[in-house]
């Protein structure tokens, strides 16, 4: 088995085992970050009926020039879920980092949800 499809396997592994222990419902919804080289992408997902309750990313934030930091745009993104989730009387969520550590990027989006007043 070649390196990478080594290293594929082993995240495939470490995004079923977080997941299987999360649910998502329409109350609480689980939110979940994908998270590449350039760009964060987030959802909050109803499990019970295989929705998007709400969406947000960091393209628009990204593409300009002189962006802020990886870090600091994924506080930006986070606040921009909790501001779509609070819109919709949404106050609880299940956090799901899939394969990613908990750390740098995706610790700062739970932090941001935090922050503006969603329970994680």
């Amino acid at each position: 088995m070649s390196e990478v499809s080594t290293r594929n396997k082993h995240r495939q592994q470490r995004t079923r085992r977080v997941r299987a222990k999360l649910h998502g419902t329409a109350l609480r919804p689980r939110v979940t970050i994908l998270r590449t080289n350039q760009y964060l992408w987030l959802q909050a997902i109803d499990d019970d009926t295989a929705t998007t309750v709400a969406a947000a990313n960091d393209r628009a934030l990204r593409a300009k020039k002189g962006a802020p930091t990886k870090t600091e745009t994924a506080t930006q993104v986070g606040t921009m879920l909790a501001e779509s989730l609070s819109s919709k009387k949404i106050t609880q969520v299940v956090f799901d980092r899939g394969s990613y550590r908990y750390h740098g990027r995706v610790a700062a989006v739970a932090t941001a949800l935090r922050t503006a007043g969603i329970q994680v």
